[in-house]
């Protein structure tokens, strides 16, 4: 699963990565400790351009009568996303790309949790996928919120987890966003775990555990 993540990434370098075009914020601040029913930054493509947005991390689809159950709907498992009730709609016309610096997972020894951050070995941003509903409560109030795409965990991360985010290649980031892409199962092909040998991960501080802290401690090496 994904369930913490850090975006330490410029917004001149997402700018240029995703091709965006407007923004709702002039700038991004780092963040290292990025935690479900928080506010992220996402990329979404309004069917003439890219831009990003700030939605809640965790999916509450449009029929849902109880907006709590966003924070169980964190990740969607990729071989089920286009059956799940709370899923299928959003796979076929809400796409979206989160961006990540790296993620953490937690091994389990000793009854002790240690977590560990998880990232591309060039230390590139990674693109990781996800879907977006609309949610509208019945005071009137909208809220947009996403949930991110998982699949089997690559060799690397297994270690750790079973799971792992799909990472996309830069070169599917078009046909994710497209609005004309409406065959979810044309794009099973995507949700392949991305090269283990492309990504490395090392042990941090335990600072992690706790999600009001966010520093760049977070991600320091041990």
């Amino acid at each position: 699963m994904c369930g913490r993540f850090v975006i330490e990434i410029p917004y001149d370098e997402l700018k240029k990565i995703f091709d965006l075009i407007d923004c709702q914020m002039s700038q991004l601040e780092p963040r290292y400790n990025i935690a479900p029913t928080q506010q992220v930054p996402v990329v979404r493509n309004n069917g003439d351009h890219n831009s990003l947005s700030l939605l809640n991390w965790g999916l509450i689809p449009s029929w849902s009568k109880d907006p709590a159950s966003g924070s169980h709907l964190i990740n969607a498992r990729s071989e089920a996303v286009t059956e799940k009730p709370s899923f299928k709609h959003a796979i076929k016309y809400n796409r979206c790309i989160i961006p990540m610096s790296g993620f953490y997972e937690w091994s389990h020894t000793e009854g002790e949790k240690h977590p560990y951050f998880i990232h591309l070995a060039n230390k590139a941003p990674m693109g990781v996928a996800g879907i977006w509903e609309h949610w509208d409560a019945p005071d009137g109030t909208a809220l947009e919120t996403f949930s991110v795409l998982t699949t089997s965990a690559n060799k690397l991360v297994s270690k750790l987890h079973d799971r792992m985010p799909v990472i996309l290649h830069p070169d599917s980031y078009g046909l994710w966003l497209s609005k004309n892409m409406h065959d979810a199962h044309a794009l099973e092909s995507l949700y392949s775990p991305f090269p283990d040998s492309l990504m490395t991960y090392h042990e941090v501080p335990k600072l992690v555990n706790n999600p009001r802290f966010d520093s760049p401690a977070c991600i320091a090496k041990l």
